[in-house]
């Protein structure tokens, strides 16, 4: 063998850090044993730690924070009454479901396989990914319907196009978690941490104002950083690291790349047809200003707006009425047996999922109850404060103390509310802007999603995974995710210190420096 072969097939240090990380990830317990371990370590925790004095403010309240034992017999009691509803009523698995019955029904009538070989005709395999990260981004607006859309169906384009499909996840789950705080169109988040921000920030000043849209102009350029990031990582990093895995999953139904025959086409016109009505249906009936999916001040982005709240079931109808139409058409469809059936093929495949979720509702809600991650969070905050450095190191502590919160404490909207009170304050007497602390907080939040199984999604994420490599694991996903995750947390920080250097605008009425009236 030459040197010259040699040197290519020799694994790069990059790929020998990531399979000793997907190696020694996979040695992991199962994930549902492992929120199970993490469960008892909590409840361990909250019994050594109950009655230590930690000098700590609950932000919530303004009285001492305290860990609360949840092994005494009134916490036992409480935690078993609660354990049907805090699975019942975890966001996630409502969610996840209530797509998957919808995209079941265009899955099985032929209507996705049909949509993606027309779009894969007519896009260039090297755009592929860029395409799929920036609609991950996008898919934002749209809630958290694309972690159970956009990702599953990353995997099935690249492997239509010839590519690792696990690349394709990858790249869908970078663009709609890692770069969760990027986009250019107007989202339910925005509003959110806003009006959190702002609570936060009149804690000190009552009569501040932020807009919504603080953030919108580094958002949207952050879309571009991304997505360029994120299309690098893929192709030269990640994708080539994944050779190794070889596909094994029952691949029998997923689309081939053939050319769509004449009845497919026709199938597919008149479907795309009743996504246009629906579209304009839902446009007209929403464009009145005294439209019933409006908030009650008018605003159709807002989080309380009924057209918020209700993209999961829009998702559900996007799917299931052009998937209904397809296979009727092309006679896929004939009863409502045929109908039911594709929901019920769907559904049959997310038992894994929602034994997982059962066991990660449990630890999150013992996990809250016990006020360790409040305690985690203040005494993380306290920390930057006594050092006292200069405003752009603080701002990066920030940015790398969120992402390290970030692994244990998932929501964006509960971990915002736990540290707004905190940071935002604590650097508004540094002088430091709302508007500035709240981008900050954005890409920390975003980074660490990738790599943490604490994250609600993640281990749905392992399950589309296992579809086409059955013995991927937690160390596979994180092994995939890490070179996106460290680059986005270092790269993003440099390209806010650079922003924040050109003076350039974080979004409308939004400032970088605050001085007190």
């Amino acid at each position: 063998m030459s040197e010259v072969q040699a040197s290519i097939e020799q694994p790069s240090l990059v790929q020998r850090f990531l399979d000793r990380v997907e190696i020694v990830g996979n040695k992991l317990p199962d994930p549902a044993a492992l929120f199970i371990s993490l469960l008892f370590i909590v409840w361990f925790l909250s019994w050594l730690f109950a009655g230590v004095d930690f000098n700590a403010v609950d932000p919530r309240s303004g009285q001492a924070l305290v860990i609360n034992n949840q092994l005494t017999g009134e916490a036992l009691t409480q935690f078993f009454s609660v354990m049907v509803t805090n699975f019942s009523h975890f966001h996630p698995v409502g969610v996840v479901l209530v797509a998957m019955l919808g995209i079941g029904v265009a899955e099985y009538s032929g209507f996705i396989n049909a949509g993606l070989r027309a779009i894969m005709a007519k896009t260039a395999t090297w755009l592929l990914t860029p395409m799929v990260i920036l609609v991950g981004i996008v898919s934002h607006s749209a809630v958290d319907a694309g972690y159970v859309l956009v990702i599953p169906l990353g995997g099935v384009i690249f492997y239509a196009a010839g590519r690792h499909p696990l690349a394709g996840i990858a790249a869908a789950f970078a663009g709609v978690s890692g770069g969760f705080s990027a986009n250019f169109v107007p989202s339910a988040l925005d509003p959110m941490l806003q009006g959190i921000s702002q609570a936060g920030a009149q804690l000190l000043d009552p009569n501040i104002v932020l807009n919504p849209l603080n953030n919108y102009y580094f958002t949207t350029a952050s879309a571009l950083i991304v997505t360029g990031l994120g299309w690098f990582i893929t192709d030269k990093i990640v994708e080539p690291k994944l050779a190794s895995n070889k596909l094994d999953g029952d691949l029998s139904d997923l689309p081939k790349m053939e050319p769509l025959e004449d009845h497919e086409r026709k199938a597919l016109r008149w479907a795309m047809f009743s996504v246009v009505i629906g579209l304009g249906i839902l446009f007209a009936s929403a464009y009145p200003i005294d439209s019933s999916w409006r908030a009650e001040d008018g605003s159709l982005t807002a989080f309380s707006a009924p057209l918020m709240k209700s993209i999961v079931p829009l998702i559900f109808l996007l799917f299931l009425v052009p998937g209904l139409v397809y296979g009727l058409v092309i006679g896929k469809i004939k009863t409502s047996k045929d109908f039911i059936e594709g929901m019920s093929k769907a559904m049959s495949g997310m038992g894994y999922y929602l034994v997982i979720m059962f066991f990660i509702a449990q630890f999150i809600y013992a996990f809250g109850q016990s006020n360790l991650g409040i305690l985690l969070a203040v005494k993380g905050a306290a920390f930057l404060k006594e050092m006292a450095l200069p405003a752009g190191i603080t701002i990066t502590g920030i940015i790398f103390l969120t992402g390290f919160i970030n692994l244990f404490v998932g929501s964006a909207s509960a971990k915002w509310a736990l540290l707004a009170p905190i940071f935002i304050p604590m650097l508004m007497q540094l002088g430091i802007s709302p508007d500035l602390a709240q981008a900050a907080y954005r890409i920390g939040d975003s980074s660490t999603n990738i790599i943490t199984p604490l994250m609600p999604y993640f281990p749905l994420v392992v399950v589309f995974c296992q579809r086409y490599v059955t013995n991927a694991g937690i160390g596979t996903l994180t092994a995939m995710m890490l070179p996106f995750s460290m680059s986005f947390l270092i790269v993003w920080t440099l390209f806010l210190m650079a922003y924040w250097g050109l003076g350039l605008p974080l979004g409308l009425q939004a400032s970088y420096e605050y001085l007190p009236n």
